[in-house]
């Protein structure tokens, strides 16, 4: 099996040296930059399979890098796990809302931050027929030709938009998406939304499929998620 490559982006050493040490104690290859400026560069060459990237750095931040990274052909489908102190919502929301694939708070643990990185690492896109196929979790169906969906058994009536929240969350379960991720997903850029219709659908949803709308999890201050 290849040697995954990260880039790790931070400022402090003491940091650096320990994400360093333990990622490449796991078998990955892994390099730091510890300005913004240097992530970008390195980023660019096209060479790394995943960014760790702090979001307080000297020069430019964290979510500027992400920005600019999305915005070129190059590194937009880079994945990308943020670091962010505790209690920093609106910048975990930002970063997410740009194009971050995850998230871990400061101070964490070694081993999570490994299983956080090769979990994002095994998320692939599914292709258009993959994801037109049935498919079943947590004792939901999901069959997005029919837009029908089974639970326990029984067939469950749900609105277009409510069947394509569920779907767009159910095909990733354990990710954390924002209020605008999920309705950018199910609608498009230009529909008109407040978290707060969101809320509504979400809450639509879990009723509609009694015990196992236990499965859609809050993200206290960040958005929703489907249980991995």
């Amino acid at each position: 099996m290849a040697t995954h490559r990260i880039l790790v982006v931070e400022d402090e050493a003491d940091i650096l040296q320990l994400v360093t040490y333990n990622l490449a104690r796991e078998g990955f290859e892994v390099v730091g930059a510890p300005s913004g400026e240097e992530g970008l560069d390195e980023a660019r060459k096209g060479i790394y399979d995943l960014l760790l990237l702090d979001l307080m750095l000297p020069g430019i931040n964290g979510l500027d890098v992400c920005r600019m990274l999305r915005r070129e052909e190059a590194t937009a489908r880079l994945p990308i796990v943020m670091l962010t102190a505790r209690g920093e919502d609106i910048d975990i929301v930002t970063g997410l809302e740009l194009g971050a694939d995850d998230y871990i708070t400061k101070p964490f643990s070694p081993r999570v931050l490994t299983a956080r990185i090769r979990a994002v690492l095994r998320r692939d896109k599914p292709s258009l027929e993959a994801a037109e196929q049935p498919f079943a979790i947590h004792e939901i169906t999901i069959d997005p030709r029919r837009f029908h969906v089974v639970v326990a058994g029984q067939a469950v009536d749900l609105t277009a938009t409510e069947f394509g929240v569920l779907h767009f969350l159910a095909r990733r379960p354990g990710w954390v998406f924002t209020r605008t991720q999920i309705i950018e997903a199910v609608k498009g850029d230009d529909y008109p939304v407040t978290d707060r219709s969101v809320d509504v659908q979400i809450v639509g949803l879990r009723r509609k499929l009694g015990d196992a709308g236990v499965n859609i999890e809050t993200v206290r201050g960040i958005g929703y998620r489907f249980k991995e």
